[in-house]
């Protein structure tokens, strides 16, 4: 039978990363492709607790829920934002299946076929993926290390009038990078100036490793709150098993949000909801997210120092700050998805950056995951990985 889908579904496209990770779990393949959390430090018992609490609360803990999510979570979160300089209030706060619910319904409610996202290059591939589902026009604006170029950033908010611009400013995914706080208050001027929305994603903003660093997320200079949707997760700093995410924004977008989330799922799972409730009020969420800090820190250092090993000028990357993730780029005729089918004969795999830019790829480029491997595996894996680094693919 000859199926009719949809015309939009022509925009649909498989996730690069879920490809690779289907192909790298069959067999003895140390994989640094993923963007996953540790999961010898999720924090078993405190879960398990949490769902003890929920169930003992009684039957109607199995109720539905509202579509904004369970209040006194949405109430602990207001408080977590606070800490970072976000002002928002219960009523404010959506609650989520992930941040990536978060990307899909703002884009919902905000894009038409052919309307222009404004976006870092290269960025989180999966948003990529929901803004063109909708039909959307994504449109990159170049950067260095401190954030988006101001001059080409205006010149294409006065030009192509885009919908929104979206950006992970804390330890972005792929590349770690970290946008200097001036860099953050020109962005949000500009959408102001421009009338402009922001979608801040921060799925990573608790993972950093330097203490006394501030990264001051953009909506906490968003005084009038009418410019800017912030959205993280606890699949970071919790387990992402749990699924919950939250945004905060201006009210008349939240609201519209809110409905088309009650036609996608009514709402996202009320008893995951109230675990995470109880365990934001009995563990020491902030002390774990600590010793995840020490954890990481540790794990990329040795993942660091492999890299170190390889012949100077052949790849270059910088040191993150903090997140999940090293972005390594290789001379300019590397081609790392062909390098990837080496390094899985060698019993490693990593993610070739072409899938995370907007429109010219750059084939040499690779992103590493330190995150989920143990340090004994990172250490294999990286032995693998420089030998095959040492005798590269190229164009």
């Amino acid at each position: 039978m000859n199926y009719s889908f949809a015309e939009r579904t022509k925009n649909f496209k498989s996730s690069a990363v879920r490809d690779i990770l289907s192909v790298i779990q069959q067999g003895n393949v140390i994989s640094f492709a993923g963007g996953l959390p540790s999961e010898e430090h999720f924090p078993l018992e405190a879960v398990q607790s949490a769902y003890d609490k929920v169930f003992a609360s009684g039957k109607s803990s199995l109720q539905y829920g509202l579509t904004e999510g369970y209040k006194p979570l949405r109430e602990a979160i207001q408080t977590k934002m606070e800490q970072k300089g976000i002002r928002s209030t219960p009523d404010r706060i959506l609650l989520t299946t992930g941040s990536q619910q978060t990307i899909d319904l703002f884009s919902r409610v905000m894009l038409s076929s052919g309307d222009v996202v404004l976006t870092e290059d290269p960025t989180y591939l999966s948003a990529l993926q929901v803004f063109r589902s909708y039909g959307a026009s994504v449109v990159a604006v170049s950067g260095d290390e401190y954030g988006m170029d101001p001059e080409e950033l205006e010149e294409k908010l006065k030009t192509l009038q885009p919908k929104f611009v979206y950006i992970i400013p804390t330890f972005s995914n792929p590349n770690g990078k970290v946008w200097s706080v001036e860099r953050r208050q020109t962005l949000l001027n500009l959408c102001y100036k421009y009338n402009v929305l922001v979608l801040e994603d921060d799925p990573y903003g608790d993972i950093q490793f330097h203490e006394g660093e501030e990264y001051p997320p953009v909506a906490s200079f968003d005084q009038s709150h009418s410019h800017v949707l912030y959205t993280s997760t606890f699949s970071k700093s919790v387990v992402p098993a749990l699924r919950t995410g939250w945004v905060t924004g201006p009210a008349e977008v939240l609201q519209m949000m809110t409905q088309a989330k009650q036609m996608a799922d009514l709402h996202s799972s009320s008893i995951d909801q109230q675990a995470l409730y109880y365990l934001m009020r009995d563990f020491d969420l902030n002390q774990h997210i600590q010793v995840l800090r020490k954890e990481y820190y540790k794990r990329m250092s040795i993942m660091r120092d492999y890299l170190h090993k390889l012949e100077p000028g052949l790849f270059t990357w910088k040191e993150p700050k903090g997140g999940m993730f090293i972005w390594v780029e290789g001379a300019k005729d590397l081609n790392t998805t062909l390098l990837l089918n080496k390094a899985v004969e060698n019993g490693v795999a990593f993610v070739p950056g072409a899938p995370f830019y907007v429109d010219k790829p750059e084939l040499n480029t690779f992103r590493l995951n330190f995150s989920h491997s143990t340090p004994e595996n990172i250490e294999l894996g990286m032995d693998r990985l420089v030998s095959v680094l040492l005798n590269p693919v190229t164009v």
